[in-house]
């Protein structure tokens, strides 16, 4: 006799130059993978939501030197990329962070995320990761953003959305403002099942844990 399928809903609120968010989605593929043996019959669904690390930044971004030195006090990445180099390399990711030479507004990169099809989104939040991160492409460059967009999957009409209706900008920074005030003040903030979060990268483990916990904790409310 066959099980009847369950559901499982992961919200992810993230942005893309954030490295950590980079590392916390290698962390949930690595979860899910696991969490699909031991729930063979949990239908997952993942959705990305925007956050603007630096929600104040001009739409033509700043020199990435510049950033680093204001916020972190130093103008080649120094401690801070080797910290989170170790993370990335422990999921299997290499970041040429060194080569990023601009620090964007992200608004653009997020409208581009929200036009995706549900079963495109993942490719497309992907793709600004591998961009920024890997190629250290700039995504304040219009481009940039539609080849990047166009190697992801997405069509020219939903490229052109998201990059020109100002009414989908509005609503990203509206997001974004939501985020903040719901208590997240950090990325990447996972949420399973809407009630149980998850804040940081913060392993497989943890978040393969969650996923369960989440389900057991839909069961109980169904008894």
């Amino acid at each position: 006799m066959n099980q009847p399928v369950t559901e499982l809903s992961i919200d992810v609120v993230s942005d893309v130059v954030c490295p950590w968010c980079f590392v916390g989605k290698r962390q949930l593929e690595q979860a899910l993978a696991a969490f699909a043996e031991e729930q063979p019959n949990t239908r997952v669904t993942v959705q990305w939501h925007p956050f603007q690390l630096n929600p104040g930044l001009p739409s033509e971004g700043m020199s990435r030197a510049d950033y680093l030195q204001a916020k972190f006090g130093t103008r080649d990445g120094g401690d801070i990329y080797a910290r989170v180099r170790q993370a990335a390399a422990d999921v299997g990711l290499d970041l040429a962070m060194d080569r990023i030479e601009r620090q964007p507004n992200t608004v653009r990169p997020h409208a581009l995320i929200a036009v995706a099809d549900a079963d495109r989104q993942d490719a497309v939040v992907e793709a600004l990761f591998d961009a920024y991160f890997r190629q250290g492409k700039d995504l304040t460059n219009d481009a940039t953003l539609i080849d990047t967009a166009r190697e992801a999957g997405l069509s020219e009409p939903s490229i052109e959305a998201a990059l020109n209706d100002e009414s989908l900008a509005e609503t990203i920074r509206g997001a974004d403002t939501s985020a903040r005030e719901m208590g997240i003040s950090g990325v990447p903030f996972f949420v399973f099942n809407r009630r149980l979060a998850v804040s940081g990268a913060a392993g497989a483990e943890t978040l393969r844990s969650a996923a369960i916990k989440a389900l057991e904790q839909a069961a109980s409310d169904a008894d």
